[in-house]
């Protein structure tokens, strides 16, 4: 296990990205958390295949704050399945590493 994931989620307003990143950098989930989009996103739910405008959320935090940033992720967001992935940082900048280490703890 590395030291370091990143975190993805999606939402469907940019104003909601903005609620969820403030809160997870706040709450020092993660350090930064960056916004992109729109994007378009393509998926099935309820057996219906839908294509909407979302924002997409890249968290960078600790490997050991992911659980706690999972449920937060789950309790404030307004999705009923809301998308979470982590995915490990295996390598990155020292310097960078040493912050992101230091605003989470």
């Amino acid at each position: 296990m590395t030291e370091f994931s990143q975190v993805v989620t999606t939402t469907d307003a940019a104003a909601e990205a903005e609620r969820l990143a403030t809160g997870i950098v706040t709450a020092r989930l993660g350090a930064c958390v960056q916004i992109v989009g729109p994007v378009r996103s393509v998926y099935r739910w309820q057996g219906e295949v839908r294509v909407e405008t979302e924002w997409q959320l890249v968290v960078k935090t600790t490997a050991d704050r992911v659980p706690e940033l999972i449920e937060h992720l789950v309790a404030a967001h307004t999705y009923d399945v809301p998308e979470v992935v982590v995915t490990p940082i295996t390598a990155g900048h020292p310097g960078y590493l040493d912050w992101l280490r230091t605003e989470t703890a």
